[in-house]
């Protein structure tokens, strides 16, 4: 692979985990929240929202740089 286009998907790459973990974020609320105003004002609910977003995050980052490198000979 070109070094060009390693860098321009390492970059996509590293940018995807962004967008997905906003999403998740902006959405967690829709499938866990149940409109429970004082359940989602909870710090479980909290730190369970935290940790989905970063666990997605991680993973589609995991997956990015695996795809990107590991072609690499």
């Amino acid at each position: 692979m070109d070094n060009t286009l390693t860098i321009v998907f390492g970059i996509v790459a590293i940018l995807l985990p962004i967008l997905a973990g906003r999403l998740v974020w902006k959405r967690f609320d829709r499938y866990f929240g149940r409109n429970d105003e004082a359940y989602m004002d909870t710090l479980e609910y909290f730190l369970k929202k935290i940790g989905l977003t970063a666990l997605v995050a991680l993973i589609v980052l995991w997956v990015g740089m695996s795809l990107v490198f590991g072609n690499r000979a």
